[in-house]
């Protein structure tokens, strides 16, 4: 017997987080979410983004075992963006049981018609800073702080349901090389003094003042939101976002993974890598206190492998080179840092800007990540 419920409160939230971490158990691959980030993120109070989004949570227990979650998420600013009449769904995880599936997406199917909607999206959050995409591709690669892992039954869960394509997002990994191409350090120069460009020093306001790295930082999100803007799934960020996002940006700031290209002291471009958190997340099992303490201390001082956060440029200095000062930067960090790999986010894969920056590595595409679409049933 299938039961599904609608969660609300601290313990029961507890169960649907608890749920993905047992589901993934001694999964070489998986990153489990840490409990503080996502009572954070399910918690109006605190994100933001419920002051123009909804939001449903449901548990399915089957023979009085949780079996499987789903969330629902009604987010009136991105549909009030698109024109469209979209309910997303979000923290999809599931055991291989195709009916507690169909199960869970009948509570979006109700709610959907509810509110009037013609579709159901997702995997897709509140964010594009968020998780995103389901994986149909790369089952058997590491996930990343900022990515979805799951098992390859969900794809025919997907199909079952009639699910269809509706974008896709590419991962890519790379070799660090042993020392910087020449080339890319004289242009990276070039583009700099022409330019009249600065790097911030991001790793001496990190000591001596905090309140001025805040500042910057928040306008590499302002320049992040506008860079992002015309993407799939975007919605303008405000403060109390891009504060939030501050602040997750700090718990994996390496000063030598960040570049900040400065004119005239505002932030034109930037760009984040973050050391690979999966052993940390893996060890942490929800909490990194106290297991996940030195693996976390580990990764930090020594990673072999780091993951790209994001990369944006101001549309008045796009094309303007800043890229190239932006990636010598970071190299130059990941060498310094003996990184031996570097792994993009999922990148939209109509988005050719970001694709362009990696055409002159040694890049392989390691896995890719799925938005579907479901047309809601007429009753």
């Amino acid at each position: 017997m299938i039961e599904v419920v609608q969660i609300s409160g601290k313990r029961q939230k507890k169960k649907f987080f608890k749920f993905l971490i047992d589901l993934y158990k001694g999964n070489p691959y998986a990153a489990p979410n840490l409990y503080s980030d996502e009572f954070d993120e399910f918690d109006p109070n605190v994100n933001d983004a419920f002051r123009f989004a909804d939001c449903k949570m449901f548990l399915a227990y089957k023979d009085g075992k949780i079996a499987g979650r789903i969330a629902g998420i009604w987010h009136r600013g991105s549909n009030n963006k698109t024109g469209l009449k979209q309910l997303r769904f979000t923290r999809f995880d599931v055991i291989d049981d195709f009916e507690v599936t169909k199960a869970l997406f009948q509570k979006l199917f109700d709610w959907a018609r509810e509110l009037g909607m013609n579709e159901i999206i997702g995997p897709i959050s509140f964010s594009d800073l968020n998780e995103e995409g389901m994986l149909i591709d790369g089952f058997d690669k590491d996930s990343t702080y900022i990515e979805i892992y799951n098992y390859p039954y969900y794809v025919e869960h997907m199909k079952k349901l009639g699910a269809y394509k509706v974008v896709d997002w590419n991962s890519y990994r790379m070799a660090v090389p042993e020392a910087v191409d020449p080339r890319l350090a004289r242009l990276a120069e070039s583009i700099q003094k022409r330019g009249g460009y600065e790097i911030l020093d991001v790793k001496t306001l990190m000591k001596k003042d905090k309140k001025a790295l805040d500042r910057y930082i928040m306008e590499c999100l302002d320049v992040l939101d506008e860079s992002f803007a015309h993407l799939y799934g975007t919605s303008p960020l405000n403060d109390k976002q891009k504060r939030r996002e501050m602040n997750t940006i700090y718990q994996v700031l390496v000063p030598e993974f960040a570049a900040v290209v400065l004119k005239d002291d505002h932030v034109v471009s930037y760009g984040f890598v973050m050391p690979s958190m999966l052993k940390v997340l893996q060890k942490a099992r929800g909490s990194i206190i106290p297991f996940g303490i030195i693996p976390y201390i580990k990764a930090m001082d020594k990673p072999a492998v780091a993951d790209m956060m994001s990369i944006g440029v101001r549309h008045d200095h796009a094309n303007k080179g800043t890229v190239a000062i932006i990636m010598h930067h970071i190299l130059c960090g990941l060498i310094e840092k003996g990184v031996k790999y570097l792994e993009t986010g999922p990148e939209l894969e109509t988005n050719l800007n970001v694709q362009n920056l990696w055409k002159n590595f040694d890049r392989q595409l390691v896995k890719r990540r799925r938005c579907w679409g479901i047309a809601v049933p007429e009753i």
